[in-house]
């Protein structure tokens, strides 16, 4: 059987002999863009030792669960799916059960209280670990591995195999961890301060990435915009504005998208690099959360509603036709109705194409958690619902004033409702249904001819 070489951390090489062979995994993500990504090198680290993967974890021989702990409903959800796996368990003792990411960082004692049939908790920096840790539970029985050291650029894992779900488009870290202290948040606790990767380590990935084909590639971070203050490359600290204009040079690659900046520290000279940079799209993800300066100071967020809405403006002034999303929180404690109105005040301004809206979940272990003065269940989601209506109503304008417009579309594969349309995105990130079959990863131009709510259609530009 052949040995295989897997680079587990700069400059370290771990070679073996393949143990698992024809076995059967399955692997569900919960959560970002982050945990999708460790899912792929997850799953590239398994097909590395002969494994194969299954759609169903009915005929599994291995079950990964790949956690999140952002908001209260995924801990639920990892629960329960925990649950449904006690008797397929019980049923076959052979079968291997591993839980990672950051309900396991966070909860590894928790996990194993409940769920005793767990075999592997592995935490959100021991990814490349894991088929270590599944040798470890073959022989030993189960097994808790969590970072708890202080971390640096050389414990962020490279060179690990990845199993893409596509063939055309890749994500690429360039930070982990996150160094705000958002009230809300959790992930700093959950995945450690912010440590930047070399950003010659990040183009010769980009590198090898577009000799595989890849076309497009999506820069990951917690906050991108404070990428390389943790760096000292000859007496400087490189900028993500500079990082941008490195990997829009590598060849073959046609998009650039990256995700996510934060409003305090967006500065000028990313959207003069997005504007100068042909392969960087037109799109950012611009993170709200509150149009309300009180609450945006309860959130330690930095900025107040009119710097948010200054900074978006300077960037529609730099970056033509520039697509912007955003997030947004609904019921944070404390929140008042003229809190509320401000925010939708913000949002009416901001004439966002897309928003992701969530009401608030307290997490166990933030300042917002033990921050009391809960806004009333029924209030909170009496108040989503307008956040809802309202936003939805700009989407469909936004959409409606794509119509007649000639637009570069990639296409992503046939429509999920409709094999004969592909489902194709714009370089603003809009979803456009397009008739006729093409290659994932083909770049056309359509010209669009009608706006639903929350898609376009197009055709074909002669």
């Amino acid at each position: 059987m052949p040995e295989i070489t897997i680079l587990t951390m700069p400059g370290l090489k771990e070679v073996r002999t393949p143990t698992r062979t024809g076995r059967r995994y399955f692997v569900r993500t919960f959560g970002c863009q982050m945990n999708e990504h460790d899912s792929e090198r997850i799953a590239g680290l398994l097909e590395a030792d002969g494994m194969i993967r299954t759609d169903t974890p009915d005929d599994a021989d291995l079950i990964v669960l790949n956690t999140c702990t952002i908001r209260e409903n995924a801990d639920t959800k990892l629960y329960g799916y925990l649950g449904s796996l006690k008797r397929a368990k019980t049923e076959n003792p052979d079968l291997k059960i591993a839980v990672g990411g950051c309900s396991a960082q966070k909860e590894r004692d928790l996990i194993q209280e409940r769920a005793g049939w767990v075999d592997v908790v592995f935490g959100t920096h021991n990814v490349h670990r894991v088929v270590d840790l599944l040798d470890h539970a073959d022989e030993w029985g189960p097994i808790t591995e969590i970072w708890d050291e202080t971390r640096s650029v050389g414990d962020i894992p490279s060179g690990l195999p990845v199993h893409r779900e596509t063939e055309h488009s890749a994500w690429v870290t360039v930070t982990v961890g996150c160094n705000n202290s958002c009230t809300f948040c959790i992930v700093p606790i959950v995945r450690g301060p912010e440590i930047s990767r070399r950003p010659g380590d990040i183009v010769r990935e980009i590198e090898s990435l577009a000799a595989e084909g890849v076309t497009e590639v999506t820069l990951l971070g917690q906050n991108v915009n404070s990428y390389g203050r943790d760096l000292d490359l000859n007496g400087r600290s490189p900028l993500f504005a500079d990082l941008l204009r490195r990997v829009g040079s590598v060849e073959g690659i046609e998009r650039i998208r990256y995700t996510s900046p934060h409003p305090k520290d967006f500065r000028e000279d990313v959207a003069v690099a997005m504007a100068e940079t042909p392969a960087v799209c037109e799109q950012i993800h611009f993170p709200l959360q509150s149009g309300s300066d009180r609450i945006l100071a309860a959130m330690h967020r930095g900025y107040t509603g009119k710097r948010f809405l200054e900074k978006l403006e300077m960037m529609r002034s730099i970056v033509p036709n520039l697509a912007a999303s955003t997030d947004v929180i609904v019921g944070f404690p404390g929140e008042t109705e003229a809190d509320f109105a401000a925010t939708l005040e913000v949002m009416e301004a901001a004439r966002f194409d897309n928003a992701f809206m969530f009401q608030f979940s307290p997490r166990p272990g933030t300042p917002a958690a033990e921050m009391g003065d809960p806004v009333p269940s029924d209030t909170v989601q009496e108040r989503f619902d307008r956040l809802v209506e309202l936003q939805n109503g700009i989407t469909y304008e936004q959409n409606r004033a794509q119509v007649g417009r000639v637009e570069e579309v990639m296409v992503e594969g046939p429509s999920k409702r409709d094999e004969s349309v592909v489902t194709s995105r714009t370089r603003g990130n809009r979803i456009v249904h397009i008739s006729g079959q093409w290659p994932a990863g083909s770049l056309l131009r359509v010209r669009v001819t009608r706006a639903a709510p929350h898609y376009l259609e197009g055709e074909l530009s002669s």
